[in-house]
């Protein structure tokens, strides 16, 4: 349950930084506000036992402002804050918010792409990584304070829902699910 939400201007802020650029294009001098932002790596899992996706389901304050819910379906994601490699830092995000403990070199990197591009910009790299059941160390949730729902998604069901415009969802996601069934022959 969501109380008392308010919002309060940002003086120190650990991970996003507001800004303004200036700069000319074409002769012409402008100006456009930014957020400089990590980078992030997300991870589609795909739970070969069950046939089914692990994803994550959390509270996001910035959708809670447009819904009033603020509830969103997502990949494992974690943003990039230490020195260690993309596929390290994959790796202890699935472990951290779904539970399952994998390698590192077992992780598929599938692409980058830049998200918030209007505002932040900042680059997400995608991994996919297969698990069953003898990998499931704990239950999963996330760290510290975090309130992350692990979501198990069969196969079956996710084309549905990723047209279904209720369940709020991020273009990550989206994009992980055409991938997954173009690999597939399902595209």
């Amino acid at each position: 349950m969501i109380e008392n939400f308010r919002l309060e201007p940002l003086e120190n802020s650990r991970f996003v930084r507001p800004a303004l650029v200036r700069y000319r294009q074409n002769g012409v001098e402008k100006s456009w506000e930014i957020i400089r932002v990590h980078d992030s790596v997300a991870i589609l899992i795909y739970d070969r036992d069950k046939e089914a996706f692990v994803l994550v389901r959390q509270f996001r304050p910035a959708v809670y402002m447009g819904d009033g819910k603020g509830m969103t379906l997502e990949l494992c994601a974690g943003i990039v804050d230490k020195d260690a490699s993309l596929a390290q830092i994959a790796k202890e995000e699935i472990y951290e918010e779904c539970g399952y403990d994998v390698a590192p070199e077992r992780l598929e990197r599938v692409t980058s792409f830049h998200t918030s591009v209007g505002f932040a910009g900042s680059k997400q790299t995608l991994y996919y990584v297969e698990v069953d059941a003898s990998e499931k160390v704990h239950e999963g949730g996330g760290v510290e304070m975090e309130e992350i729902e692990v979501v198990e998604l069969p196969v079956k069901e996710a084309k549905r829902v990723m047209f279904d415009e209720r369940v709020v969802k991020t273009p990550g996601l989206l994009f992980a699910f055409m991938w997954f069934f173009e690999r597939r022959g399902e595209g």
